[in-house]
């Protein structure tokens, strides 16, 4: 079981700071709620992957590589990258200067029961990054690992990766849009404006 201190509702605002400076993909449940919380739920520059778990490193390396001269964070969960964890790989051959990835790991799957994750036994999706060849990876445990990753964030010169390790506890409380079509439209509309 998990066993780390920091809390997620805490630690991301410090982590991503200024959210308007990005676009945003989001994971399932508790970061699309992490980030809707930070960016306010009518925000357009934030997708969340409602009901497609697995996608969203994808989706952001995609819209990375589309959009070159935009800055694009990807904020998911332990559970969702583990469904598509062999996507780290295309990130770090694609090596875009404008995409990063913060993992909120909990060790737990949120989304199906709170089940101890693989991450709350023994797998390091830091390393694992790391190993994909990601060059710019840093591990997040504790309130004095903050500071160096939010540079690492703010800084947007290469492909990063943060592990993000925080406790079980429950992410921001906010009632976001599960419309997938709306979504789509309103974060469509905010990068390409009106069709």
């Amino acid at each position: 079981m998990s066993d780390f201190v920091l809390d997620r509702r805490e630690a991301i605002p410090k982590l991503i700071e200024n959210a308007e400076d990005y676009l945003i993909v989001t994971g399932l449940a508790g970061t699309a709620r992490d980030i809707a919380h930070l960016c306010g739920a009518e925000s357009a520059n934030y997708y969340t992957m409602a009901g497609a778990m697995g996608g969203a490193v994808s989706m952001g390396l995609g819209l990375a590589l589309a959009q070159p001269n935009k800055r694009v964070l990807v904020v998911t969960g332990d559970g969702e990258l583990l469904m598509n964890v062999g996507a780290l790989a295309c990130v770090a051959v694609m090596n875009p200067a404008n995409f990063g990835i913060i993992c909120v790991d909990n060790g737990h799957y949120g989304e199906t029961g709170n089940q101890v994750s693989h991450t709350g036994h023994v797998t390091d999706l830091g390393v694992m990054a790391s190993g994909a060849g990601i060059k710019q990876v840093r591990t997040v445990k504790e309130e004095g690992d903050i500071a160096d990753a939010a540079a690492m964030v703010k800084g947007g010169n290469a492909t990063f990766f943060v592990h993000l390790k925080v406790n079980d506890g429950p992410p921001a409380s906010v009632k976001r849009s599960l419309d997938a079509n709306y979504t789509k439209t309103v974060f469509r509309k905010a990068l390409l404006g009106e069709a």
